[in-house]
């Protein structure tokens, strides 16, 4: 099996790269990727790979980009999380099944005082999902589908026979802000966004957006896949780097948090 390595890349002195300083066990990867202790709003941490030019699929499909490095950090975002967080063009192409939680993480999260398993909450504001869909079938907790009032209520009507939990705004469209109200209201505050890069450039356009666990697979892709953030407003947001971690595969894995707001 392959390890995952801390490496400094470039020290503050020399500029020259610096040495491997060895391997990152589960419990030093959960410690650094752990949430706040402080939190008096949600945190909203956003978890993306793509190449290394940058496309965030092949063939339409994320999962291609994946390396094992980044499936260790995965699992690990996934077992902190409250909820995960994802648009429903994500949850159609990807094919989304339940979150799977080990019998070890169900452990920590229980005495963490989280819930065994987080649910799936899936922004559809149309809710055109397929209630026979593996998000419904395959899974041990009911998904939130988060929708608005504009949406089909046969539709909804469909999804909550299928078991999902279904929240509705108002209007005709869905914002960030509200995003995030309907799963604070569950008493959900730490949210795992996994896309798709319409949802994610909202929120960053939604001036939303707290941390980015961004995965560099160790490949070039070319062709017209996407960015990991579209959308049709421009905003700036200043991060630093929290840490850099590389596989010995060459899959580079950083954290980004957002430097505090003025």
């Amino acid at each position: 099996m392959q390890r995952v390595h801390i490496a400094t890349y470039l020290t503050s002195d020399s500029g020259q790269p610096g040495t491997d300083t060895g391997e990152v066990t589960g419990d030093a990867l959960r410690e650094l990727y752990a949430y706040p202790v402080e939190m008096p709003r949600p945190w909203m941490r956003a978890n993306f790979v793509c190449s290394i030019d940058g496309a965030v699929s092949v063939g339409g499909v994320s999962g291609t980009l994946g390396t094992p490095a980044d499936k260790k950090v995965f699992d690990t975002l996934r077992e902190a999380a409250d909820v995960v967080l994802v648009g429903a063009g994500t949850v159609r192409a990807e094919n989304y099944g339940g979150v799977r939680i080990d019998a070890d993480g169900r452990q920590r999260r229980i005495a963490s005082g989280l819930s065994a398993v987080p649910p799936i909450a899936v922004v559809s504001a149309r809710a055109h999902l397929d209630a026979d869909a593996r998000l419904f079938t395959d899974t041990e907790v009911a998904p939130i589908v988060i929708t608005c009032a504009a949406a089909d209520p046969v539709r909804v009507a469909a999804l909550a026979e299928a078991g999902a939990h279904v929240l509705r705004t108002g209007g005709s469209e869905i914002t960030g802000p509200e995003v995030i109200a309907a799963v604070e209201g569950l008493g959900l505050r730490r949210i795992l966004c996994e896309g798709g890069p319409s949802l994610f450039g909202q929120l960053v356009a939604d001036d939303l957006v707290d941390e980015l666990c961004l995965t560099t697979a160790p490949v070039l892709v070319g062709g017209t896949a996407g960015r990991i953030a579209t959308s049709p407003h421009v905003a700036t947001v200043s991060m630093t780097p929290a840490h850099v971690l590389a596989d010995t595969d060459g899959t580079v894995l950083t954290r980004w948090v957002r430097l505090p707001r003025p």
